[in-house]
């Protein structure tokens, strides 16, 4: 099977999980609350396993150093789409916490749950330790840089009622986001390090539990893409398919950006497998987690989960585009 019809049979896969949620929702078998325990299952459980026994049985010792240079790669990657996602705001007149969650949206892409399996499908001896080690940077520059974009731009703090002789009104003080390194231990980040221990010493898992952790493993894209479907499900679509934001994204992020980055890494010594990787990782629709994250620091959880629905919609065509472009560079 060809490698275009590798990645058309995964984005088929996808649409048939995204529609299978849409149904449960309308047909009342899940909803928001118990979406919540899907979306924690996914992202605690089957994801890091998932990560963890594709490092573990695809990858040795001579591999890893082999894929070394992708953290380089990776840090590059992001500092280009930073960097285009803030010319790109400006020039469709964003300001505050849309611009700030515009250049997240914009840089991180949903590598956990379409990523990995569109990449391990197509390269399926070393895709999982490509995308392990991209996601030491991808991990890091999402607890850093990441919560720093979906934090409000300026939080008012107030401080103590010092009443002015004119008018008794309490001063505010600024007050920005601080970055604490915990956030850096998480299920993800704890399963690279297990499987890249587990590489450098030779320890193998038991055969049992190497078939049942497999299994669990297998059920993240599913069960994420379901999700996404569910939430696509209660949403008022008609309210984000018209925003020339998301577009924005589309065509600078999924469009431009992997055939010029592609261009980029051909300079580069590095495989061919490690340049397509990159290339299709830096192509991926936006990552769930924004909206998580979002929700969580006082931004605009809706405005994010807008630009979900859109790029991950819309990566249905441009993906397998993008790929067919690449033939002819």
């Amino acid at each position: 099977m060809s490698t275009l019809n590798i990645l058309l049979n995964q984005i088929g896969m996808f649409v048939i999980y995204i529609l299978a949620g849409i149904i449960l929702i309308q047909t009342h078998v899940l909803n928001r609350e118990n979406m919540e325990v899907v979306s924690r299952l996914v992202i605690k459980l089957a994801l890091p396993v998932m990560i963890f026994t594709n490092t573990v049985n695809g990858v040795d010792k001579q591999m890893l150093f082999h894929s070394l240079p992708i953290l380089g790669i990776a840090f590059f990657m992001y500092i280009c789409l930073f960097g285009l996602s803030f010319l790109s705001g400006k020039i469709l007149h964003l300001q505050g916490d849309h611009q700030q969650l515009y250049s997240a949206m914009s840089a991180f892409g949903n590598i956990g749950f379409m990523g990995i399996p569109i990449v391990t499908s197509i390269f399926p001896e070393r895709g999982m330790l490509y995308i392990s080690v991209f996601t030491m940077i991808d991990q890091l520059m999402l607890w850093t840089v990441g919560v720093r974009l979906t934090s409000k731009a300026v939080d008012i703090v107030e401080t103590t009622s010092k009443k002015s002789s004119k008018c008794g009104k309490n001063i505010g003080a600024v007050k920005h986001s601080a970055f604490d390194f915990k956030k850096l231990i998480n299920p993800v980040t704890v399963a690279i390090v297990l499987a890249l221990f587990c590489i450098l010493t030779g320890l193998t898992l038991p055969e049992i539990l190497n078939t049942a952790f497999s299994k669990i493993g297998a059920t993240a894209t599913p069960l994420a893409m379901i999700y996404l479907g569910g939430v696509f499900a209660c949403m008022d679509v008609k309210k984000y398919i018209c925003k020339l934001d998301y577009y924005g994204i589309v065509a600078i992020k999924m469009l431009i950006f992997p055939v010029l980055f592609y261009l980029i890494l051909g300079l580069l010594p590095i495989s061919a497998e490690i340049r397509m990787t990159m290339t299709l990782t830096s192509a991926m629709p936006v990552m769930s987690s924004v909206v998580m994250m979002a929700n969580t620091y006082g931004t605009d959880g809706d405005y994010a989960m807008g630009g979900i629905l859109v790029t991950t919609v819309c990566s249905i065509v441009t993906l397998p585009f993008v790929y067919w472009v690449l033939q002819f560079i």
